[in-house]
């Protein structure tokens, strides 16, 4: 290494350089031995100077070329031996950044194969009503097909058609969630008009289904009520879909800490391995059926988690599903 290439070293040695012969130049007024005896230790001052700046910038090189192989993915390479001033503060701070950056390349991998693992999902989703819906259109291609028969499969590709749609929309939803695209604007409501937006979409496939909504609801409660409506919304279909004939009930109250809303159905309530999941997209219990797609608890959890609240399922002691939403007035 040409040390004379630093305009640091350069600058110092020239110093050095000067003081000593200015020393030289002086003591030579008084004795020549002295002179020649500043000149010797102007010298080896320069000499020790660059030995000691030949050291340092030999180890900077090292770490230089230790931190070339980190970034080429090696993790064996251990900093701790820079133990010396100011290369031990550089080791410290670089080494936090070697784990910092190890962290991110985890963190990264991670999240790569959760896009995989999504992307999958959503395909199988998709894939499923698409591969009804070519069944159902060779059976209407079919001239032996009656009109009766005609009318049945067009109602059962107007549904598969509305599962797609609801998936995708859930799916933008969820994306759009995740991109913090989404502002919640919270305002005031009474807890009776929250729970009416609620079950508005889902009032004629619950009559259809032979079930009754049983409500004691009291309070306000401050949330977005369009999203929060589709949380609940979701809860709900999610009920209904695996409660059979029966009854749902909705308790809503607000107290000094929060609003809470419990809707418990009267089914034969959720595996008790399946409870841990519940909110995780695109997880089907074991009783789901073909029917879910384990999207809307997902997305419940996410409007509710973005509004400072929680949600929780179990079963209820009276027996069936329980799910309890708590939006909270101030941070807990």
């Amino acid at each position: 290494m040409n040390l004379f290439k630093n305009k640091e070293v350069r600058i110092t040695v020239s110093i050095m350089a000067a003081v000593g012969a200015a020393a030289a130049s002086i003591c030579l007024f008084f004795d020549y031995r002295a002179s020649v005896a500043a000149a010797c230790v102007a010298l080896a001052l320069v000499a020790v100077y660059l030995i000691e700046a030949k050291k340092r910038f030999s180890a900077m090189r090292e770490l230089s070329d230790s931190l070339d192989l980190l970034l080429d993915g090696r993790e064996d390479i251990d900093l701790s031996r820079y133990s010396e001033g100011e290369l031990s503060i550089l080791e410290n701070e670089l080494s936090k950044l070697t784990v910092r950056l190890r962290e991110q390349t985890s963190a990264l991998s991670e999240d790569k194969r959760m896009l995989a693992d999504s992307i999958a999902d959503i395909s199988h989703q998709i894939r499923t009503p698409l591969t009804t819906m070519n069944l159902i259109a060779a059976a209407l291609r079919r001239p032996d097909t009656d009109a009766v028969k005609r009318q049945e499969l067009l109602l059962e590709l107007r549904e598969q058609l509305e599962r797609v749609d609801w998936l995708v929309s859930a799916l933008l939803k969820l994306a759009r969630f995740d991109a913090d695209a989404i502002k919640l604007n919270p305002v005031e409501l009474t807890l009776e008009e929250l729970i009416r937006r609620s079950l508005e979409p889902l009032e004629i496939p619950m009559e259809l289904r032979g079930q009754t909504v049983e409500k004691t609801v009291s309070g306000n409660i401050v949330c977005d009520p369009s999203w929060t409506a589709e949380a609940l919304t979701n809860i709900i279909k999610n009920c209904s879909e695996h409660m059979g004939e029966g009854t749902l009930f909705i308790e809503a109250s607000e107290n000094p800490l929060c609003s809470e809303i419990v809707i418990r159905d009267s089914g034969p309530g959720v595996a008790p391995e399946d409870l841990p999941h519940l909110f995780e997209r695109f997880y089907k219990g074991k009783n789901s059926g073909g029917s879910g797609v384990g999207i809307g608890l997902a997305l419940c959890r996410t409007i509710v988690a973005g509004q400072n609240g929680s949600v929780k399922a179990e079963n209820a002691k009276q027996g069936g599903a329980q799910f309890t939403v708590r939006i909270y007035k101030s941070t807990v």
